[in-house]
């Protein structure tokens, strides 16, 4: 029985980066044998154990063979004849396809640390093709490590595109899908995550809505980039740079997507782009199966992100209607991602990047002046039932027409 540290735990680690998780295999071994050590199985599909004191993942080296459509079409096969090198072969990249003992000798038969040097992404067999997942996997890398110059080797941007064109990418579930998303998107680059899906033309069949945004110009006075997709990634970018949670992300990759659907001889303008978009951004949603607050986050900002930006404008009443929108009394953290996403929107504008965005506070402040409001006092004068909430409602539009009024003082 030999033991290897694999994958992403060998790659960092000659990158200089933090090593969180780590991937064993075990060479030369059964599954009786990994059981007599008291290591535990998980693994339904193939051999995979769990240390019985750290913890961590242990698989047996196997070979895969493509059986059927989709992530999960393959058939594995464990056992004690399997080499090292054999069980590499079968992974994604040849950054991922190094091995190391427990005296960090390097295996590296497909020349990982070359391709780390040159700062290439690049399959390590023609079986890459055979799993879709795997252009979602290689443009997440993209996104990770866009910042060390790393980019994907030319011969491995051509086997994506003919995944993109198989139809295999049809056969990815929404849980695979939305899992490889949701990383890409938290990574350092995630704009980076959608140009390679573009460029290979796998986001025309996974986000044909995001797509559809390339080529549609805005008005210049207002967006000096122009393309609406430009604009987009640019807005993933700096919901990047400022930290923003998962939710804030997927907002602003989908907020503009009614742009798409604007007839060619309106462009520029984008008259109720706002409303338009909410059909796509529900389609979008429900084909990955996004979480609930992402879902709901996304449908809020593309419906509402224009009035965040003209919220110095908006008369009480209006926004009294768009703080009763967001439900800002019990659920106060979805008001401020909104108003996190109306930022990055902002900023996500060439040579805009920097200004400041006054509307943030203006926001949150009208937030605390409705939440200011009392009951008690309402319901001691024997306010109840509808004609409560009415009085609530017309306290609530005092409170925020006083707020206006000093702060255009």
């Amino acid at each position: 029985m030999q033991i290897y540290k694999v994958g992403g735990a060998v790659r960092d680690r000659l990158l200089g980066k933090p090593v969180t998780d780590i991937d064993w295999v075990v060479v030369g071994a059964t599954t009786e044998e990994m059981l007599a050590k008291g290591f535990r199985p998980v693994g339904a599909d193939f051999p995979v154990f769990l240390h019985p004191k750290s913890g961590e993942e242990y698989a047996l080296a196997r070979t895969e063979r493509k059986s059927g459509r989709g992530y999960g079409g393959f058939t594995f096969h464990a056992s004690p004849e399997v080499t090292l090198e054999e069980d590499l072969i079968r992974r994604d990249l040849t950054i991922n396809a190094m091995a190391e003992d427990d005296q960090q000798n390097l295996t590296d038969p497909y020349h990982g640390q070359r391709d780390l040097e040159a700062r290439l992404l690049r399959h390590v067999s023609p079986a890459f093709a055979e799993d879709p997942l795997r252009v979602l996997r290689v443009a997440r890398f993209a996104a990770r490590y866009a910042g060390l110059g790393f980019t994907v080797a030319p011969e491995t941007m051509e086997l994506m595109r003919m995944l993109s064109e198989s139809g295999e990418l049809e056969a990815l579930t929404a849980e695979r899908s939305w899992k490889e998303i949701a990383r890409a998107l938290m990574e350092d680059q995630p704009q980076v995550f959608i140009q390679v899906l573009r460029e290979c033309g796998a986001l025309k069949v996974l986000m044909p809505e995001v797509d559809a945004l390339f080529g549609v110009p805005q008005p210049e006075a207002h967006h000096p980039e122009i393309d609406t997709g430009v604009h987009t990634l640019s807005v993933l970018d700096q919901a990047a740079l400022h930290k923003q949670p998962l939710t804030v992300r997927w907002a602003c990759l989908l907020h503009d997507l009614g742009k798409g659907l604007t007839p060619e001889e309106e462009w520029p303008r984008h008259i109720a782009h706002e409303h338009k978009g909410l059909k796509l951004i529900k389609a979008v949603n429900e084909r990955f199966k996004a979480p609930k607050d992402c879902q709901e986050l996304a449908l809020l900002v593309g419906e509402y992100h224009t009035h965040g930006h003209r919220a110095l404008e908006l008369k009480p009443s209006t926004l009294l209607e768009l703080l009763q929108s967001f439900d800002v009394y019990r659920r106060p953290q979805r008001f401020e991602e909104f108003i996190a996403a109306c930022e990055m929107d902002a900023r996500g504008r060439k040579g805009l990047e920097r200004r400041s965005y006054p509307q943030a506070d203006y926001l949150r402040g009208a937030a605390s002046a409705a939440r200011g409001v009392a009951v008690q006092p309402l319901l001691e004068k024997g306010f109840k039932g509808p004609e409560l909430g009415e009085a609530i409602k017309r306290e609530r539009l005092k409170a925020l027409k006083i707020y206006k009024e000093a702060a255009s003082a």
